[in-house]
């Protein structure tokens, strides 16, 4: 249920409202607006018998029930769209930001290579992985602390803060440290006890859909995080498995509309995990922001040739920055500025 209350309601009325809500055995969950504040109430498995007595405190304009079974991430709840800032850089709003940088962190020289190559074409935030799921157990696994200690240098360097996947709830502390973004991994959309892990941090997140996850799936999982506190969720559209097998997976590019329709989170797209090949990034990334994805993140590698883990969908840091003039292209035409 929300609450709705009247545009000049005062701050004690607001907190009164919170107290009663509270005192029924409910959470509630401000949410001021630039006109009016709502109130969500979230623990409720059914309708909330006691609504009347919300309904005659002072300041209360009206009760809106909400229909879907994600409450916290939903337009319903929250009419605006949100803006989630990871070390001062924006994702969502009017503008669409690039994440860029290696699949896997292998060395400090390459990490800073790449670094500074996807920096000088126009992207924000560095991506790289220190722990790495693999399918394989013999798959190279990622270089754990060494990695998010490269990674930290690499954001001492370039001033791009540091999105990173975080596996479970036993390293989370570890990649706290180093972090300026949390990132669930497909493998780990539905690790409960991961999500509501981070979602008692203070961390932003980058949800990244799951291979056979229904949209519904995601935005269910978004609301674990929520419910627990962090309301600082971008989601990720990075393909889904298909009966084609063309390409790595299919990328469900229809799915960015309908988010921006039914949720007020950000949403960005992985053309790199989607094709699985370097050739087909770029047209899917153009298409991303043309379908108006917040942003992109996107694998680049200096060496994709050598590199131990996805080298074939790797961009060079020269095919990136021709990429990076096309999609500025893109979203200039939507009046869409690429986020500097």
């Amino acid at each position: 249920m929300l609450v709705v209350m009247e545009a000049h309601a005062t701050a004690e009325q607001i907190a009164t409202v919170c107290d009663e809500i509270t005192a029924m055995g409910y959470t509630p969950h401000p949410m001021p607006g630039p006109t009016r504040t709502a109130i969500g109430i979230t623990g409720n498995r059914g309708p909330i018998e006691q609504a009347a007595r919300i309904q005659r405190l002072p300041g209360v304009a009206e009760l809106i029930r909400v229909t879907v079974p994600y409450k916290l991430v939903s337009r319903e709840f929250h009419e605006a769209d949100s803006v989630v800032s990871v070390g001062g850089v924006p994702i969502g709003g009017s503008g669409v930001t690039v994440i860029a940088g290696p699949c896997t962190v292998e060395s400090r020289e390459q990490t800073l290579n790449v670094a500074r190559a996807v920096q000088a074409a126009g992207a924000t935030i560095l991506r790289g992985g220190a722990f790495k799921p693999r399918t394989s157990p013999y798959a190279f696994q990622g270089l754990g602390e060494a990695g998010l200690k490269i990674l930290a240098e690499a954001r001492a360097v370039t001033g791009m803060p540091v999105v990173t996947e975080v596996m479970d709830v036993e390293n989370l502390p570890l990649v706290l440290e180093y972090a300026d973004m949390l990132q669930i991994g497909a493998r780990n959309m539905q690790n409960y006890p991961l999500l509501r892990a981070v979602g008692r941090t203070e961390r932003p997140v980058l949800l990244k859909r799951g291979f056979a996850a229904t949209l519904q799936d995601l935005l269910l999982a978004a609301e674990y995080i929520l419910n627990e506190g962090n309301s600082a969720v971008v989601l990720c559209e990075r393909g889904i498995r298909t009966f084609d097998d063309t390409l790595r997976f299919t990328l469900d590019l229809g799915v960015v509309p309908m988010v921006k329709l039914l949720s007020h989170l950000p949403v960005i797209v992985d053309p790199s995990h989607a094709s699985g090949r370097w050739e087909q990034v770029p047209p899917m990334a153009r298409a991303a922001v043309a379908a108006g994805a917040d942003g992109l993140i996107v694998e680049v590698h200096d060496n994709p040739a050598f590199a131990v883990c996805d080298g074939q969908q790797s961009l060079v840091p020269d095919r990136f920055a021709v990429m990076m003039e096309q999609v500025r292209r893109v979203a200039a035409a939507l009046d869409r500025p690429l986020t500097a």
